[in-house]
C-alpha cells in the first residue's frame, strides 16, 4: 500500500492550488483561460472561493482592496501575456497604496520562449516597476516555495504587490504525493514575519513633543487602518484630549462624529498646529507634502511608518522631530503606556481645542444649511444627504462605502459620515478611477456581514460597469448608486473658442449619451434597477434596496451643470 502511494502523483495545477490553500488563502479573484483554468478549478475544489470577473483590471482592484480589508494578501489569477498586463492595474494600485497583493499569471511553455508562442511576454520584466518582489517557478517542484515567497513578501515590511509566474509546462508536470507533502512542509517554514521593535528613546521623544505642544494634532491614514490601530488611536485621543484629523480612507477609525474630530476644520487644523503626530499616513500630495503654506512653516512632525525609507524621505523636506519605524498599532500601544505612566490632557476648555471646535461647528452649520435644501433637478448635495441618512440608519455593522468619481467623490467625502473602521474605500493615493465595482466585490467578500454601497460618478462607473453581472452571479449585497450627469464633470463644458475644427460637431471629450439608462444594465442580468430624479424616489429606492440586500443599481439623474472640473482633492474647510 505504501509503495502504491509513493507512485501516486499530482500535477502542477493541483500543487499550486494546494500551496495556496495550505498557506491560508481563502479567496481568489481573476479571469481564467489557457493555461490556468484547471488551476482555478483545483483551487475551488480545495475550498478556496474563486470570484470570476469579466476583466482582469477590476479583478486586480478587488484583490488589492481585499488585501487592505483582510490584512492578508489578495490573490489575482490571470492568463499569460495580455491577461498579465491587464492585471498590472491592480498590482500597481496595491503597490502605491501599500496593500498586500499577489498576481499569479500563467506564461508560455519554457521550451517555446523566444519563438513567438501564444501570448508570449517576458512577464517578470513587465511587472518589475509595479511589484516589490517577483519570481518565476522553473520546475513543478519549485511551486510551493515560490507561492510561499510571494505571499510572505507581500505582507512583510511595507505591504505591496508581488508577482508569481508559472509557465504552462509546469502546470502539467507531476510530482509524487509524498514529494509534494515534503515540498509544502518546507515552504511553510518561510512564514515567519517579524515586526520591527520601537526604541524607548523614540517613544519618550514623541510623548515629550506632544506634552509640550501648544497646538498638537493627531493625523492618521489607511496605514493605521490596515494595522487595526483603531482602539489604540481612540485611547490616545481620549486620554490626551488632542484633536484628530483622518485622511479620506482613515475616516471611521474614530467616528467622524467624535467631539475631537477636526475634519470639518481641516485647513485651520493643519495650518496652525505646532506638532503633528502622523500615524500610518504619508506626507504626499494628500497632505500637501507637509509644507507651507498649507502647513505652518514651524510645525514639527512625529512620523510613524512601517518603512524607514519613507521617514528618511520626509526628513529631507520637513522638520521631523521624531521618526518611529514600526507597525502603527504596536507603536501606539507603547505611546499609550508611556502616557499612562505620566498622564496629560488638554481639556475641553483648552484654547486650541475650543478654536477648532468653533470652526468645526461653523463649517458644519454652513454645510447643513446647504444640505437642508431639496434641489431638483438634483445637485450633488441633495442626493448625498439622502444617501448619508440612509446609510446612518443602517446602524452597526455600518455599510462599506465605495466612493469613486470627481465631484461625486469630492463632495461625498465632506457629506458622507464614517462611524466604523475600514468602511470607506475611494480612489486612494493614486486617485485611481475604475476601482468601483472591484472594490465593491472585495468588500462584499471580505465583510459578508456588511452591506456595500457604492456612490459612483457615471464616468467612474463606466470603467467597470459590466461587473454588475458578477454582483448578480454571486448574489452579493451591493447597491451601486450612479450619479448620472451626462459625462466627465457634467458633459460638454467647452468654451466657444474650443468648439472649432473639422470635428467640432462631435460630442465633447467629456460628454456621454444624455439620460443614459444605467439602471437597465443590471436588469439584463436579473438584478434590480431604479431610475430616480426626486428626493422621494431616491428615498424609496434606498429603503427597498438596502432592505433587500441584493445587487441593485440606482440611476440618479443629476443636473449636468451642477458639477465642476476636479483634479486633485480640494479641501476648502
Amino acid at each position: 500500500m505504501a509503495e502504491a502511494e509513493q507512485r501516486q502523483t499530482m500535477d502542477g495545477n493541483l500543487l499550486a492550488a494546494k500551496s495556496l490553500a495550505q498557506f491560508g488563502v481563502e479567496h481568489m479573484f481573476g479571469v481564467v483561460g489557457i493555461p490556468v483554468t484547471s488551476f482555478a478549478n483545483r483551487a475551488v475544489s480545495l475550498g478556496i472561493r474563486f470570484i470570476a470577473f469579466h476583466n482582469e483590471q477590476s479583478a486586480g482592484y478587488a484583490a488589492s482592496a481585499y488585501g487592505y480589508l483582510t490584512h492578508r494578501p489578495g490573490v489575482l489569477l490571470t492568463v499569460s501575456g495580455p491577461g498579465c498586463v491587464h492585471g498590472l492595474a491592480g498590482l500597481s494600485n496595491a503597490m502605491i497604496n501599500t496593500w498586500p497583493m499577489v498576481l499569479i499569471s500563467g506564461s508560455c511553455d519554457q521550451n517555446d520562449v523566444g519563438r513567438g508562442d501564444f501570448q508570449e511576454l517576458d512577464q517578470i520584466e513587465a511587472v518589475k516597476p509595479f511589484s516589490k518582489f517577483s519570481i518565476k517557478a522553473k520546475h513543478v517542484s519549485e511551486i510551493p516555495n515560490a507561492v510561499a515567497q510571494v505571499l510572505r513578501w507581500s505582507t512583510s515590511g511595507r505591504p505591496g504587490g508581488c508577482y508569481l509566474d508559472i509557465p504552462s509546462d509546469l502546470l502539467h508536470q507531476t510530482v509524487t504525493i509524498a514529494e509534494a507533502e515534503k515540498l509544502l512542509s518546507a515552504a511553510e517554514a518561510l512564514f515567519i514575519n517579524t515586526t520591527p521593535g520601537t526604541h524607548a528613546s523614540d517613544i519618550e521623544k514623541t510623548v515629550s513633543l506632544l506634552r509640550n505642544a501648544k497646538r498638537p494634532l493627531i493625523v492618521f491614514g489607511k496605514g493605521a487602518a490596515y494595522s487595526r490601530a483603531e482602539n489604540e488611536l481612540k485611547k490616545l485621543v481620549e486620554s490626551t484630549g488632542i484633536p484628530f484629523l483622518p485622511t479620506p480612507m482613515g475616516k471611521g477609525l474614530i467616528s467622524d462624529t467624535h467631539e475631537l474630530a477636526a475634519t470639518a476644520a481641516r485647513s485651520l487644523a493643519i495650518g496652525k498646529c505646532d506638532v503633528a503626530f502622523v500615524i500610518g499616513a504619508r506626507l504626499n500630495w494628500l497632505l500637501h507634502f507637509g509644507e507651507a503654506p498649507k502647513w505652518s512653516k514651524d510645525v514639527v512632525f512625529i512620523l510613524v511608518d512601517i518603512s524607514e525609507e519613507e521617514i528618511e524621505l520626509r526628513k529631507k523636506s520637513v522638520n521631523v522631530g521624531a521618526g518611529i519605524v514600526g507597525d502603527a498599532k504596536c507603536v501606539l500601544e507603547s505611546v499609550n503606556k508611556a502616557i499612562k505612566d505620566e498622564p496629560f490632557c488638554l481639556g475641553k476648555s483648552h484654547p486650541w481645542v475650543e478654536e477648532l471646535k468653533k470652526k468645526v461647528k461653523d463649517n458644519v452649520v454652513r454645510l447643513e444649511a446647504q444640505l437642508a435644501k431639496d434641489v431638483v433637478p438634483f445637485n450633488f448635495y441633495t442626493p448625498l444627504r439622502i444617501i448619508r441618512d440612509a446609510i446612518l440608519a443602517e446602524g452597526s455593522p455600518a455599510p462599506v462605502v465605495v466612493s469613486e468619481g470627481a465631484n461625486t467623490m469630492d463632495v461625498g467625502r465632506a457629506v458622507l459620515v464614517q462611524t466604523e473602521p475600514r468602511t470607506r474605500l475611494d480612489a486612494g493615493t493614486w486617485g485611481t478611477m475604475g476601482i468601483g465595482l472591484g472594490y465593491c466585490i472585495a468588500a462584499a467578500v471580505a465583510s459578508p456581514e456588511r452591506l456595500v454601497v457604492a456612490v459612483e460618478g457615471d464616468s467612474g462607473f463606466g470603467f467597470s460597469a459590466m461587473e454588475v453581472e458578477t454582483l448578480v452571479r454571486y448574489q452579493l449585497p451591493v447597491v451601486v448608486i450612479v450619479f448620472n450627469n451626462g459625462g466627465v464633470y457634467g458633459g460638454d463644458r467647452r468654451s466657444p473658442e474650443e468648439i472649432d475644427g473639422p470635428h467640432k460637431h462631435d460630442p465633447a471629450p467629456t460628454s456621454f449619451v444624455p439620460g443614459a439608462a444605467y439602471h437597465t444594465l443590471i436588469e439584463a442580468f436579473g438584478g434590480k434597477g431604479y431610475l430616480v430624479g426626486t428626493p422621494e424616489e431616491l428615498k424609496s429606492a434606498l429603503l427597498e434596496s438596502f432592505s433587500a440586500r441584493k445587487p441593485a443599481v440606482i440611476n440618479v439623474i443629476i443636473d449636468p451643470y451642477a458639477g465642476s472640473e476636479s483634479g486633485r482633492l480640494q479641501h476648502k474647510n
